[in-house]
This record gives structure tokens, C-alpha cells and sequence, in this order.
């Protein structure tokens, strides 16, 4: 069975160091890449690579992106502008917004079936716009359309191992919950597997480095540019979980940012905490989402704290998506 895997956005920061990753998977036959600019360049670039994937680029002439889309099995979308310092998420807001917006239409067109990955911040609001969007054209199935939270996930991974003295972060298990920008949030430490411990003095300190590793590296670039390489490291990791799902392996868990009431075991949660969009580990399947899995049973009173402050503003995040999509395009 050949899988076609598009990347929308692929010139970009996030996009070329994605589509390089996607290319070495052996479980991608057809790569497809579409963005405004520089596309056939890239996948020229791409396609020396000795690996089974065959790439094509595409530009918007010619109706670009419905021919990139077509039929595809999985699209993973980092386009739009990336964030600079000094800049808030909301000034992204609008132009990110109105990106995603235009790509979902043209997907709910020609990929109606296809698994959508939403990188593009900001992901608490695109992702309720894509739901919305997919909505209006009658064809959502929230099985399908994942916010990609792992960066959080591999950066608390990364900083706990720190801590914890552990050789090798990928061995441990981090739930990290909620959204996907600042205090929306909640890395659970009292879920790592195997277990660690968090030293008191250090607990604080911590649940604000994952929650605001990106300004670290935005202050790092000194203006040249946000979370890039480590991004597409964590787009390609979920991509490569979903794919591996749909070949038809099973037990595999990674938190994502979906939409509750439509996959199983959402609504308990939905109901738990007030919101229709958040990010909980996800049990993939040969279908996208199986299962919901609910990690507040045994949250720590910190953890409950945190959760407080981050459903407070994925509240005013979702609706203002749900309202970006709901309202007729100025012209």
C-alpha cells in the first residue's frame, strides 16, 4: 500500500528540515510539497536522496495546492510566518490563520480523508479553524485532525533527563497536556515512567522552561528566527507515529491536541475540563485516534493548579479560532 505524505509550508524554516526528515522514511512512497515559493527547488534538492519516496514540489499556479493535496494519506502543515521577537502569538494570529484556513478549504476539496497535522501556530486556535472549516465543507472526522504538541514532549523529555541525571531522554515517558503555547501547558511530572523525582527547588522553574522553551531559542536566533530544527524533529516524530499506526502497528500513545467530543473517550474529559480542544495522549489507529486516554485521575495539587491557568486561556484561544472560521472573509 503506497502512502502519498504532503507538507504544506515545506520551503519554510520548520518545512525543509520536515520534508528532509519525511524523505528517509521508508514508510512514505510519495512525498508531495507545497509552498508559495521555492518548492521545485527543494524537492530537486530532496529527491537524490536514496530512499523510496518520489518528491514532487508544487507552487499555487496551476491550482498548486488541490494537486499537491490530491489524494493524499497524510498532510502535515507548518506554514505561516514564524514568530519574531517582540511579537505576541496573536500578531501571528491573523496572518497564520487566514493561512490555514485557505489550505484546509482546498483540502476538504481533494483530501477529505486524509490525516490533517496542524503545526502552524498558533495551534490552540488553527486547530479549532481547521475543525471549523472541515465542518462547513461536511467533512470532518476528528479522528483525523491532530494538533502536533510533541515539541513540548520532547522538551520536557530532554529537560527532566537533565535533572534526573538519565543518559538517554527518549526512555522516559512525559505526559505533557493541555495546549500548546505558554501556560496552557501542563508538562505532568507525576506521570513520568519510569518515575523520576523532581526536586522541590527545582519543580518551578521547570514547568516554565517547557512551557517557554521557544523564547529561549527565539532569543538565541537574535532575531533570525524561531523553533525550527527541533520542530521539524518533533513534526516528523508524530507524523512518523500516525503512519506507523495506519500500517497497522499497535499500543502506540503520544499526546496530541484534538478535538474531544468527536474521538472515543474525549467526552469524559471534554465534560473534566470545560473545553472541546485539548491535547491528551492519543492511542493511534489504523483510523487516526482509538482512543482518548484521561491523564487528571491522579494529578498532583500543582498539576491541578496549572491546569486552572491553562483552561482559562485555551478558552479565549478556541473561541477566538472558532470565530476566525465562522466569519465571512473581508473582502
Amino acid at each position: 500500500m503506497g502512502i502519498k505524505a504532503v507538507v504544506a509550508g515545506a520551503a519554510g524554516g520548520i518545512g525543509q528540515p520536515l520534508s528532509l526528515l519525511l524523505k528517509t522514511s521508508t514508510l512514505i512512497t510519495e512525498l508531495s510539497l507545497y509552498d508559495v515559493v521555492n518548492t521545485p527547488g527543494v524537492a530537486a534538492d530532496l529527491s537524490h536522496i536514496s530512499s523510496p519516496a518520489k518528491v514532487t514540489g508544487y507552487l499555487p499556479k496551476d491550482d498548486g495546492a488541490k494537486a499537491a493535496f490530491k489524494n493524499a494519506d497524510l498532510i502535515v502543515i507548518p506554514a505561516g510566518i514564524p514568530r519574531k521577537p517582540g511579537m505576541t502569538r496573536d500578531d501571528l494570529f491573523k496572518i497564520n490563520a487566514g493561512i490555514v484556513k485557505g489550505l484546509i478549504e482546498a483540502i476538504a476539496e481533494v483530501a477529505p480523508k486524509a490525516y490533517i497535522l496542524i503545526i502552524s501556530n498558533p495551534v490552540n486556535s488553527t486547530v479549532p479553524i481547521a475543525a471549523e472549516t472541515l465542518k462547513a465543507a461536511g467533512v470532518f472526522d476528528a479522528k483525523r485532525l491532530f494538533g502536533v504538541t510533541t515539541l513540548d514532549i520532547v522538551r520536557a523529555e530532554t529537560f527532566v533527563a537533565e535533572i534526573a541525571g538519565k543518559a538517554s531522554p527518549q526512555e522516559l515517558t512525559v505526559p505533557v497536556i493541555g495546549g500548546h503555547s505558554g501556560e496552557t501547558i501542563v508538562p505532568l511530572f507525576s506521570q513520568v515512567e519510569p518515575k523520576v523525582e523532581i526536586p522541590e527547588d527545582k519543580y518551578d522553574a521547570l514547568v516554565k522552561r517547557v512551557q517557554f522553551g521557544g523564547d529561549e531559542v527565539v532569543a538565541a536566533k537574535d532575531g533570525a528566527g524561531s523553533a525550527t530544527l527541533s520542530m521539524a524533529y518533533a513534526g516528523y516524530r508524530f507524523a512518523e507515529k500516525v503512519l506507523k499506526a495506519l500500517n497497522g502497528e499497535t499500543g502506540i500513545i503520544e499526546p496530541s491536541y484534538v478535538y474531544l467530543p468527536g474521538v472515543p473517550g474525549g467526552e469524559e474529559i471534554a465534560k473534566e475540563t470545560g473545553v472541546d480542544f485539548f491535547s491528551v495522549p492519543i492511542q493511534l489507529g489504523k483510523y487516526g485516534v482509538e482512543k482518548a486516554l484521561n491523564p487528571l485521575a491522579n494529578i498532583t495539587d500543582k498539576e491541578k493548579e496549572l491546569l486552572k491557568v491553562a483552561i482559562e486561556g485555551l478558552k479565549g484561544n478556541i473561541s477566538k479560532g472558532v470565530t476566525f472560521a465562522q466569519t465571512p472573509a473581508q473582502k
